[in-house]
């Protein structure tokens, strides 16, 4: 199937996200999609300044924790994709992160929202490649790329 352009620009809410990505509650930590396309997407959240963050350890929230946002990034563009393609919501694993760069130490003490940005360079069936980074404003908080692998054995797909 041949893919056109996607669905005009809609803001997915809290809502959408904890209903596509396998993290619920809490562990849900974006609050919005701001934009997406078939190669990147855009999210929002302010859940870094959350005292109950659940990936915080001894009252802080380390800068590396935003990989998992970009995580969930990547997840919710899957999700996203699969949409349009009308096929079922593949689940993937982070399998390597790769040229990590860190500009803060923490984040919790960033005062603006996140923008998380994901950007898939490669992949195929099995595999997909991102670009990702993290940023405040015009502040850049951390940038990498990360490895991600499809449907390992005994995992369930679910439909978008």
């Amino acid at each position: 199937m041949s893919l056109t352009r996607p669905p005009p620009a809609v803001r997915l809410q809290r809502r959408w996200l904890e209903q596509h990505i396998p993290h619920q509650g809490r562990m849900c930590l974006l609050e919005e999609v701001l934009g997406w396309d078939l190669t990147e997407i855009r999210c929002r959240t302010a859940s870094h300044r959350a005292p109950d963050n659940p990936l915080r350890a001894r009252g802080r929230l380390a800068a590396v924790a935003g990989i998992e946002y970009a995580g969930q990034a990547m997840a919710a563009h899957g999700a996203l994709i699969a949409g349009l393609r009308h096929t079922p919501i593949r689940t993937g694993y982070l399998a390597s992160v790769r040229n990590l760069i860190l500009a803060v130490s923490r984040l919790d003490d960033i005062e603006a929202d996140l923008v998380v940005r994901a950007r898939r360079i490669a992949g195929d069936a099995e595999t997909a490649l991102y670009a990702f980074d993290l940023t405040a404003g015009e502040q850049a908080l951390l940038s990498g790329r990360a490895g991600i692998v499809f449907g390992a054995p005994g995992t369930t797909e679910r439909r978008p």
